[in-house]
């Protein structure tokens, strides 16, 4: 067995760099904080082959002179702490001292930084861990920090990182956070020779959004500013009735740290349950200030997590206060809003807020009338092919009017199998609840959701149209739409081109980040045309641009089939036999496109089980 011994700083550094520097969006995050902790008004990021060949991150804070400079290269060298408790009470990004000297043991490092004072800089050059000189240079007041050749020193860690067009779109999102948490610092992002944005220093939140976002997610955003005793939440809200489709958009902030907090998300989310559909998120900037001493930022080695030491009552403020400046912004008559109290649930044992059991007094069955007939309405599946939605097996039946004469009139006539089983039948008994309906087989009971089927079979009819053409069909719009996109998703847009047009997309370049919308796929409602590229931005953006033309157009169905605000909500009898009689002939009859069940059977031996006895 080998001695234990001590390892080389050169070697711990370069195991120290596998958890602060896991890909190259952490070296600018750790450069950036170390710029804000300088005081800098203005930070320049630029990189080149999503920034595995080149980094670099400029700023005019108050710069290091030559000591200062190199023992910052030294592990657990920093400026931000003095002993273990002022861990309680951190007031700067940085505190650990471990960023620096982790990313010059990976990389070809080059530091320049001159102090206030000093009449020239000074220039240290590190590759990989080993100091190659140091000199003096001349430069501004400030720092400049260049990295090349990332894990250089470790390849076996390079082979690991993502493709460039992934790794871009992290260093973007991670410059458009820390640029929105400092709107009073100049940022600048520069992607080889293309300004990805410039954003000068501003006083107004909402500002900076327009110059970062663009304006139209600018005019979807409204104020909140809510105080207590020793919170305070401020920021900027989506209006009801808008809402994205990724939760890319739901940013937060903890004294102004970039953070991902469950506990902030979850109130966001309770919040907004009945302003947002199902499956859409709501945009928000939220900042929440709080006391230092309780929070813990020191629990993840990113510091991308942390902890509240009371966690119930902050989910408590933050649902309150989102809730309440809802309502403002509905205009819903302002009211006051009583304190949320949350109890353990006992079935998921997750804390949920408390119900109170007077609101169940509204929904006695005395409450509600009895209706005595059901009307028929007219079949409405124009979007079927012709072979799908005709069935001469099937003859028109007439609506329930009266439950009372129900024997009296003519029974619906059973729905048969087309799967090749001529011994499944399914006999219509009733339905409710909107989307219910209950079937009886020859092997037992069938619940049935109605909007489950009826999104699969639109599903599958649209796909079916989609792969039957080698070449997607584009429909003209009668007026074209503008669009307006900021500088990262226009540039994301100019390379999608090619395969926007595959899928029948007509755009053409309208000015610097407008474009014109001239023409949709065939497949797509032309009123939602807009809603649903912007979608592909988002939905491309999010995987890095590495989905497949297929994917693109696949997540585009499953939108048009689930989320279509037109979609039918209620189906009459002759609906419903027709469309289980369809669902049956589809190749996955057995879930909707997001991967819900549309029935469940439940066959004769459970009721023998249940009863006891045969049946």
């Amino acid at each position: 067995m080998s001695k234990i011994r001590i390892l080389p700083d050169r070697v711990a550094n370069q195991i120290a760099a596998g958890e602060v520097v896991e890909r190259p969006a952490a070296v600018v995050k750790e450069l950036i904080e170390n710029s804000i902790d300088a005081g800098a008004n203005k930070i320049e990021i630029e990189f080149r082959n999503g920034g595995k060949s080149y980094l670099r991150v400029e700023d005019d804070g108050v710069g290091m002179d030559p000591d200062q400079a190199l023992l910052c290269l030294e592990r657990h060298a920093t400026s931000k702490i003095r002993k273990a408790s002022d861990l309680d009470e951190i007031q700067t990004f940085g505190f650990r001292g471990e960023a620096l000297p982790s990313i010059s043991s990976v990389s070809r490092f080059t530091l320049r930084s001159r102090a206030k004072n000093s009449s020239e800089g000074n220039e240290i050059l590190i590759n990989g861990g080993k100091m190659i000189h140091v000199k003096e240079c001349g430069m501004p007041q400030g720092t400049r920090i260049e990295v090349a050749h990332l894990f250089n020193s470790v390849p076996g860690r390079r082979k690991f990182l993502k493709t460039e067009v992934t790794e871009s779109s992290h260093i973007i999102h991670l410059a458009k956070l820390y640029a929105l948490a400092h709107p009073k610092i100049t940022f600048s992002l520069i992607e080889g020779a293309r300004t990805l944005f410039r954003s000068p220093a501003c006083e107004n939140l909402i500002d900076r959004v327009r110059e970062i976002f663009g304006k139209s997610l600018s005019e979807c955003l409204a104020p909140i500013e809510v105080q207590t005793e020793g919170m305070n939440l401020g920021g900027l809200l989506g209006k009801p009735g808008y809402s994205r489709p990724t939760r890319k958009e739901m940013l937060f902030y903890v004294n102004r740290r970039p953070v991902e907090s469950k506990t902030m998300s979850y109130a966001l989310l309770e919040a907004y349950h009945t302003y947002a559909p199902k499956g859409r998120f709501p945009p928000a900037v939220l900042f929440l200030s709080i006391d230092s001493s309780l929070v813990d930022v020191n629990i993840h080695p990113a510091k991308r997590e942390l902890r509240f030491r009371e966690d119930m009552k902050v989910r408590g403020f933050l649902i309150e206060s989102i809730l309440q400046s809802i309502q403002e912004l509905s205009g819903k008559k302002s009211r006051e809003i009583k304190k949320i109290e949350l109890e353990k649930d006992s079935l998921s044992g997750r804390m949920v807020p408390k119900i109170d059991d007077r609101i169940f007094e509204k929904f006695k069955p005395s409450s509600f009338p009895q209706s005595s007939h059901i009307v028929e309405s007219k079949p409405e599946f124009e979007f079927l092919p012709a072979a799908l939605s005709s069935n001469p097996s099937i003859k028109k039946t007439s609506g329930i009017e009266d439950r009372a004469d129900t024997k009296s009139k003519e029974p619906v006539k059973p729905v048969v199998g087309l799967r090749g089983d001529p011994n499944v039948t399914w006999r219509l008994v009733d339905h409710s609840h909107g989307s219910m309906a209950l079937f009886i087989t020859s092997h037992g009971v069938v619940v049935f959701h109605c909007r489950s089927a009826y999104e699969r079979i639109r599903f599958e009819a649209l796909e079916d149209s989609f792969e039957k053409n080698q070449k997607v069909g584009s429909q003209s719009l009668l007026l074209s739409e503008s669009i307006e996109l900021d500088g990262v998703e226009s540039t994301f847009l100019q390379k999608s081109l090619p395969q926007l047009v595959e899928i029948g997309f007509v755009i053409e370049e309208f000015g610097r980040n407008f474009f014109r919308l001239e023409a949709c796929p065939t497949w797509l409602d032309p009123e939602k045309a807009v809603s649903y590229l912007r979608d592909f931005l988002e939905i491309a953006s999010d995987s890095g641009g590495e989905s497949k033309i297929v994917m693109y157009a696949k997540e585009a169905m499953i939108k048009q089939a689930t989320k279509n605000p037109g979609a039918k909500e209620t189906f009459s009898e002759n609906e419903i036999v027709r469309m289980a009689n369809q669902l049956l002939s589809c190749r996955n009859p057995y879930t909707c496109p997001q991967g819900r069940p549309i029935y469940y059977e439940l066959p004769i031996r459970d009721f023998e089980t249940r009863f006891r006895r045969k049946i």
